[in-house]
């Protein structure tokens, strides 16, 4: 497509979103021009290996503070000696709605009218190595839709954006409305956001709204060696940030049940996150030391290695008092690209990836008996395992990959936007 795309994100890079980097990779290897612009720098020391890979020009937004107030000006009197009635309109707008920053968010309506400035400054003057701008997409639906809508008004480009999880479910339905209207199309990552947006817009609002997965690297997310069809002790794998809505609470006293009815196996928890103190707590109050190693935040190469050295993959995520769950996990594709045998909870868009009984077992949120019994199932049936493993991968082969999402993305930012549904392959 001709020009390049803005991509505008809260946060780069984060350890936590590897989706948005490889979405960026493969929409790179179909020869789309990116300008990734982020509103805060992660702050991780942390990076995953992949970034070094993006060839598109990174700009971290400067801050709305003091010390920032002459490069700001600069900025909009930039704008409005271009454009004085459009800069004025948006800036007008934005002072007309200061609650489009209510809900889940760390910036005010004006504080995103000033990232967006900078933004539609670089736009005009037609920055980056790429050339000149010819769309605007933000990942997540709140802050850096936010501020993409704000960029299309500045600029007069198409604006789309993806939401996700808690940025969707944590947002008032009128300020979701409000970006839907501006947007060209909005895409989700599964079907039951994709319901959540439809119940909370009406239809005169609602543009073309997509489902898209997030897709893996099919040649790097596979099957290791072939382990034992019987270890002794057989390593399940457990993958995410150390939040409430991971569920790893109800994980770690499902794994002790097991101890109690004599079932043996170790578990290696990969993430970090503000409850790591609590699981160890937990951890060690159920006596589970030596079955349970939280491995901490490891790179997506190291994750990669671990799945493909297991024997089962487990996640058990669970919907917040305050609404947050997730959509589709992006590390239970990966595990089910190795060929591992899943056992997850029906929460999200889960169902739609995980069918129990033909490619992972499936239980409910909260269920610690139900997630014992169906790790105990794959712990005493090779045959199982094995079965459901290697579904789990033709699952992924058929609906996930990275590249059949990066065309349709592509065909989105063109403006061809006259299919609708759940991307298939």
């Amino acid at each position: 497509m001709a020009g390049r795309v803005i991509y505008i994100v809260r946060s780069w890079p984060r350890l936590s979103q590897t989706f948005v980097v490889n979405e960026v990779l493969a929409l790179e290897r179909l020869g789309v021009g990116l300008s990734v612009y982020s509103l805060a720098r992660s702050g991780e020391s942390l990076v995953q290996p992949e970034v070094a890979k993006v060839r598109a020009d990174v700009v971290h937004l400067r801050g709305t503070g003091r010390r920032h107030a002459a490069a700001n000006a600069r900025d909009a009197l930039s704008l409005l000696r271009r454009h004085p009635r459009t800069y004025l309109g948006t800036a007008w707008f934005a002072l007309r709605h200061p609650g489009l920053a209510a809900g889940y968010g760390d910036c005010s309506t004006l504080a995103c009218f000033a990232h967006a400035s900078e933004v539609a400054a670089h736009v005009v003057r037609a920055q980056g190595p790429q050339g000149r701008a010819s769309h605007v997409h933000a990942h997540f639906a709140h802050d850096p839709a936010l501020v993409g809508l704000l960029v299309a008004r500045l600029t007069g480009l198409g604006f789309t954006f993806t939401a996700h999880a808690r940025d969707l479910y944590q947002i008032p339905p009128s300020s979701l409305a409000t970006r839907a209207r501006a947007a060209r199309a909005v895409v989700t990552c599964c079907e039951a956001n994709a319901r959540h947006i439809r119940h909370s817009v009406a239809a005169s609002d609602l543009p073309p709204l997509l489902v898209v997965h997030h897709g893996v690297e099919l040649d790097r997310f596979r099957a290791g060696p072939p382990r034992p069809p019987a270890p002794e002790v057989p390593t399940v794998v457990s993958v995410g940030r150390l939040v409430e809505k991971k569920g790893f609470e109800d994980l770690l006293r499902a794994i002790a049940l097991l101890g109690h009815r004599g079932v043996r196996l170790c578990l290696r928890l990969y993430g970090d996150g503000p409850l790591r103190a609590r699981l160890l707590e937990l951890r060690e109050s159920l006596g589970l030391a030596g079955v349970v190693t939280l491995m901490g935040a490891r790179t997506s190469d190291e994750v990669a290695a671990a799945l493909a050295a297991a024997d089962a993959f487990v996640l058990t995520p669970r919907v917040t008092d305050d609404g947050d769950r997730d959509g589709i996990p992006n590390v239970l594709v990966e595990a089910m690209a190795c060929g591992l045998p899943v056992v997850t909870t029906a929460v999200g868009g889960i169902p739609e990836l995980v069918t129990d009984g033909a490619n992972g077992l499936l239980v409910g949120a909260k269920d610690v008996a139900g997630v014992a019994d169906s790790l105990e199932r794959l712990v005493v049936e090779p045959s199982l395992r094995a079965r459901l493993g290697c579904a789990a991968r033709i699952t992924v082969e058929e609906s996930y990959d990275v590249d059949e999402a990066a065309l349709r993305l592509r065909e989105v930012f063109a403006g061809d936007v006259g299919w609708q549904g759940e991307a298939g392959p």
